[in-house]
């Protein structure tokens, strides 16, 4: 990591921490937001129910496909720099998916908010190691803090879509992330260190293109899969396009002298165990929220307001677990036990949900499965997250940053992807029957229950000695 100014004094740092976890809380939320207003965004742009999920991945293929170059720009031209630049492309991408009139619009507009979103995530915890890296006492709690906020804001995000869309409208699921930003590019001179630039450095622009490209069409082909066919020649052309593209930015990062991503930074012990957790706790997890959402509304009958509060005994599970519960049995346990155990945990709660039932209710069908799975993602995010950071080398700090942070997101687009092509077969795509409905949601829950286990068993395999504690995480940064 660049050289940097000195951090501000300790009773300043924590506050900025609030100001770091705000900008991991909106980033995150912002895929989960929209998810109780996707009903009615479907009515008034005319999306299809097989294209509806391109409302989430519009802003996640971009954001992940992204995060790399973020975290590549926070080293090069300095963090909070980045961060605010950030800030600056979500507000406005958040304008144009508010006023958007057509389906096309409304995706441009989610494609900006994941171009700001990609320079915020890495910068935020580049800014976080400057601000804590040399006392590993605080650098324990501000992940606790951080970590807390991805999963919260996720959860969150379903409560207050559900508010907004009943009370105002949904375009201000949009709106809302405005005044956050301008709070956001106010306050972070005031907070945050600068982060001198880097003496020397490029930027691979075209492996992130190729990156983008490559991520965005196989996300592509597996959603469009199911209206096309799954043996058609449009698929498997698709998905060709993406093997050529992805293979093209490998050949980049082998070949340049100063990559997007040096695949040297994989030697690291357990950084490639760690980012493999995040990928599939992200495919796991997205899905899970995402046809909840449907379910209570689409079958159940909840409205807006009801479907979201009805998800916040896990936003409250999840905070409580990320906080209080999962540093102190990653100190004891280590990262291994905690992220298997926790990602069985998550496979657990989803079995549950796999049992829905047309005429279901909320305190037998939703909740116990739901909190189950909420305290798997707290034991399971916390110690992925920090091991994947710490483990690589401090000079690469944003870019460990990026690789962990595209690891969640790409997981997340691309198992909602492969979870929505299995749902629509068993049944999603027959709006209005509640018995169809319910089959489809029941194969999305299992499809995402096995995604856990198998996460779970990975986890176990490739985590083979002991993460560092939180204790051995390097002092500078």
């Amino acid at each position: 990591m660049s050289a940097h100014t000195p951090a501000p004094p300790s009773s300043r740092r924590w506050i900025a921490l609030a100001l770091i976890a705000l900008a991991q809380f909106m980033v995150i939320m912002d895929t989960s937001i929209i998810g109780v207003a996707l009903p009615k965004m479907q009515d008034s742009l005319g999306f299809s129910q097989e294209n509806l999920s391109w409302v989430f991945n519009a802003y996640v293929v971009v954001f992940g496909g992204l995060l790399l170059l973020g975290g590549k720009l926070s080293d090069i031209l300095g963090a909070r720099r980045i961060f605010q630049a950030g800030w600056a492309i979500l507000g406005a991408g958040s304008l144009v998916a508010g006023l958007a009139s057509s389906a096309t619009v409304e995706l441009i507009g989610r494609g900006v908010q994941g171009a700001g979103a990609a320079l915020i995530a890495p910068s935020a915890l580049t800014l976080l190691m400057m601000l804590f890296g040399s006392n590993p006492r605080e650098l324990t709690k501000a992940f606790a803090v951080y970590g807390a906020a991805a999963p919260a804001g996720g959860t969150a995000g379903v409560f207050l879509g559900g508010v907004i869309t009943e009370y105002a409208s949904w375009p201000w699921v949009f709106y809302i992330n405005i005044p956050l930003a301008l709070l956001a590019l106010v306050a972070a001179p005031l907070l945050l260190p600068s982060g001198a630039l880097a003496p020397h450095g490029s930027v691979d622009l075209l492996g992130a293109v190729t990156a983008t490209l490559g991520l965005g069409a196989a996300v592509f082909a597996v959603v469009r899969a199911p209206e096309s066919g799954w043996l058609s020649g449009s698929t498997w052309g698709v998905l060709a396009i993406a093997a050529v593209l992805l293979a093209a930015f490998i050949a980049l990062q082998v070949r340049r002298r100063e990559p997007l991503m040096p695949l040297s930074v994989f030697r690291s012990p357990n950084l490639g165990a760690a980012n493999l957790a995040q990928v599939l706790l992200g495919a796991a997890w997205v899905p899970m929220w995402f046809f909840l959402n449907l379910y209570l509304q689409q079958v159940l009958g909840y409205s807006a307001f009801p479907s979201g509060a009805a998800l916040l005994p896990m936003t409250a599970l999840i905070m409580v677990g990320m906080v209080a519960l999962s540093p102190k049995l990653f100190v004891r346990f280590g990262a291994r036990t905690m992220i298997v155990t926790g990602l069985l945990l998550l496979a657990a709660g989803l079995v549950w949900l796999s049992f829905i039932r047309p005429d279901g209710n909320f305190w037998i069908d939703v909740l116990p499965g739901s909190l189950v799975a909420a305290l798997g993602m707290s034991l399971a995010f916390v110690p992925s997250l920090q091991t994947a950071i710490s483990a690589a080398p401090p000079q690469e700090g944003g870019l460990a940053s990026g690789i962990v942070n595209t690891s969640y997101q790409i997981g997340s687009a691309l198992g909602l992807a492969v979870v929505t092509a299995i749902a629509a077969a068993a049944g999603t795509e027959t709006l209005g029957d509640t018995v169809a409905l319910t089959d489809g949601f029941q194969a999305a829950f299992r499809t995402a229950a096995l995604i856990g286990v198998i996460a779970a068993v990975a986890a176990a395999v490739t985590f083979r000695r002991p993460a560092r504690t939180v204790e051995e995480v390097p002092a500078q940064v």
